[in-house]
């Protein structure tokens, strides 16, 4: 047997292992973690910090979640491509109407191709809230640590301090899940 047969038998099953360990290799054919819609609140008392994230929006205009302190801020990570990002859209849209002065809602475009294609996907839904484009992961990166956001969607309400209070890990269950998490939160925050 040449030396060449004996490395392509060697390395052939151990490359087949290796990719089978990516974080892409669980995702199935969906190209994202999808969570299970678990809601996790957390007493004012054991929050952390304050997150601080910003970036440029699909638009183009500076996002900071700085701007928001004072309001509880629901936080969403999404991407076009992902089906329950694309099913629950529409229902943030229409929360993010709803609240007024109350509370905001800002989007984190984790993995579309163009900020074009992030906002044709939130117009063509009816989603006037802003999103930060971030494929990079320099917004997300201020939850490490404070919050989970290995599934997508992702939707982590703020309280009015900047501090996570809430997590929802995979599509949010439902229109009233999300309004009772943020009056929740809103009545619970400490200042």
């Amino acid at each position: 047997m040449t030396l060449k047969r004996m490395l392509l038998g060697v390395a052939a099953p151990l490359l087949l292992a290796l990719t089978a360990c990516t974080s892409l290799g669980a995702t199935g054919n969906k190209g994202y973690i999808s969570g299970d819609g678990s809601v996790q609140v957390i007493d004012a008392a054991d929050r952390d910090d304050p997150v601080t994230f910003s970036g440029t929006s699909l638009t183009g205009e500076p996002i900071s979640s700085e701007d928001y302190l004072g309001k509880v801020l629901v936080v969403n990570k999404w991407w076009s491509g992902c089906g329950p990002c694309r099913t629950e859209m529409p229902m943030l849209s229409e929360i993010s109407s709803e609240l007024g002065d109350e509370a905001a809602v800002v989007g984190i475009n984790i993995r579309d191709s163009s900020a074009d294609n992030g906002l044709a996907f939130m117009k063509g839904v009816g989603a006037d809230f802003p999103s930060v484009y971030d494929v990079q992961g320099k917004a997300g990166l201020a939850f490490a640590g404070k919050a989970p956001m290995a599934s997508t969607p992702t939707t982590i309400v703020l309280d009015d301090e900047g501090r996570v209070a809430a997590v929802i890990s995979g599509a949010i269950p439902s229109k009233q899940t999300i309004l009772d998490v943020i009056d929740d939160v809103a009545g619970t925050s400490d200042g």
